[in-house]
């Protein structure tokens, strides 16, 4: 039986299965970015010991995962619809595992690759977002994603520091064994903490619609959106080639003290972005933030070339790249919710993480392409070059609507109450966008979260007795 929600006061708590859920899939996303990053910070410099090895091949095996994670991510997805989300999970960190184990056997670049593009076949991010919106209830389902968001931020700093630390105590093949054991964990965790969710459902909002592909890749903004993110990691994976090369070889920082230069950095820019993240998003300057972003992370690249004698101001030029890449990094997914059309955003998501990933593999071969050629400096000039690109195509972008995304359960309807209660909900003060999809039961709306009463907005909403 369904009932209007009359009382709602208890509808935004997380609820302690939701709580678990968050939680748990975090986890399991964490351990996951943590196998693919630890490698980052230290791997140009291990590598030169491989056999067959040359700097166009260390890029190659630096963002191989990319490419085979692009080819697989929204397949998996589509597939956890039909078999469920667990078994692709796990499926999926089984095949990390054996990347892993494949890169950590390896004496030859070439075996190198093959365990990196093993790992990134274990493309599980679309079944863990889709057991998220399975285990939570609308309303609180962006705050769960939240969570796991921050998961994968938190592992890429942490990354940074602990990544050097690991490659003086166990060595490069031992962090790949270390990657395996973590892929092993996050099948525990997937098998006997995360939640059993009671039904499969599709989810517009962080799912793929195949139908919605073409409405996505004609919206010119969300097309710069998406071309922005394959630039931000192709930049960011060409520099994991040159950076560790250029603190051992000009800078004169010694391999086994990479983590004192990494831990200040990555501290102080997670502090430094957050300033810029209120003036984006609470004073309503998104546009102007953004670009100077891309402004700041093209001159961070111009400061590695100019400044890499000096250990100081290599370091700044260290800081600036990455408040510059956490604050992109953050408002890219919020550009792509305000952006996207209101029930095609877990379509425009797919296709933008799809962009991410290419754009790490593509860092990999053109950075390693370059180095080959061009030097350290090369590479450098190379990601000036992307962020002058970047901000040329970022600069046509329409201003955001500073709308949020808000999903009601609205019950089972027919297509005629369906409409009826999207003029209802689009008259309601604040509402920018509302669409009743009748045969899931949920609305999705945009709304100004400054000026919408949402005690209205969940009057709509029905609870299940």
């Amino acid at each position: 039986m369904v009932e209007l929600n009359k009382s709602n006061t208890h509808i935004h708590k997380l609820n302690p299965v939701e709580i678990r859920a968050a939680l748990s899939l975090a986890g399991i996303f964490s351990l996951r970015m943590l196998g693919l990053f630890l490698i980052l910070p230290v791997f140009a410099i291990y590598a030169e010991q491989l056999e067959d090895v040359t700097p166009a091949l260390i890029g190659v095996a630096i963002g191989a995962y990319g490419l085979t994670q692009a080819m697989l991510q929204v397949p998996f997805g589509m597939l956890s619809d039909r078999i469920g989300r667990k078994p692709i999970i796990v499926f999926g960190l089984l095949v990390f595992a054996v990347g892993s184990v494949v890169a950590a056997s390896a004496d030859s670049i070439w075996w190198v690759i093959a365990g990196r593009a093993l790992q990134g076949s274990g493309a599980i991010a679309a079944a863990v977002m889709a057991l998220a919106a399975d285990l939570t209830r609308e309303q609180n389902r962006t705050k769960a994603m939240a969570v796991i968001g921050l998961s994968i931020g938190f592992a890429f700093a942490v990354s940074l520091v602990l990544g050097p630390l690991l490659s003086i105590w166990i060595g490069v093949p031992g962090i790949f064994w270390l990657t395996a054991i973590l892929a092993l964990l996050g099948i525990g965790v997937t098998l006997f903490l995360v939640p059993n969710p009671t039904r499969l459902a599709a989810h517009r909002d962080t799912g793929v619609v195949t139908g919605q592909f073409g409405r996505v890749l004609a919206n010119p903004d969300l097309v710069r959106l998406d071309g922005g993110i394959l630039l931000l990691h192709m930049m960011l994976t060409a520099v994991f080639i040159a950076v560790p090369l250029t603190l051992r070889d000009i800078t004169g920082v010694a391999v086994e003290r990479h983590w004192m230069v990494y831990l200040p950095v990555v501290l102080l820019a997670m502090a430094l972005m957050v300033p810029f993240i209120v003036i984006a998003e609470k004073r309503r300057k998104m546009r102007l933030v953004f670009l100077s972003a891309i402004v700041a992370i093209g001159l961070a690249q111009v400061a590695f070339l100019l400044l890499q004698e000096s250990l100081v101001g290599f370091t700044l030029a260290l800081l600036l790249f990455f408040v510059a890449f956490n604050l992109l990094e953050a408002s890219l997914p919020s550009l792509i919710s305000k952006m996207a059309p209101v029930e095609s955003k877990g379509t425009a998501m797919g296709v933008y993480s799809t962009s991410q990933f290419i754009g790490a593999f593509l860092g990999g071969v053109v950075g390693g392409a370059v180095y080959a050629r061009f030097g350290l400096g090369g590479v450098y000039l190379g990601g000036a070059t992307a962020a002058v690109l970047w901000f040329l195509l970022a600069y046509r972008m329409s201003p955001p609507s500073y709308l949020s995304s808000y999903l009601l359960n609205v019950g089972m309807q027919s297509a005629q109450q369906a409409a009826d209660l999207e003029a209802r909900l689009s008259r309601i003060d604040g509402v920018g966008e509302a669409v009743v999809m009748a045969e899931e039961g949920v609305a999705y709306l945009k709304v100004d979260s400054g000026s919408v009463d949402f005690a209205i907005l969940d009057e709509f909403s029905v609870a299940e007795t």
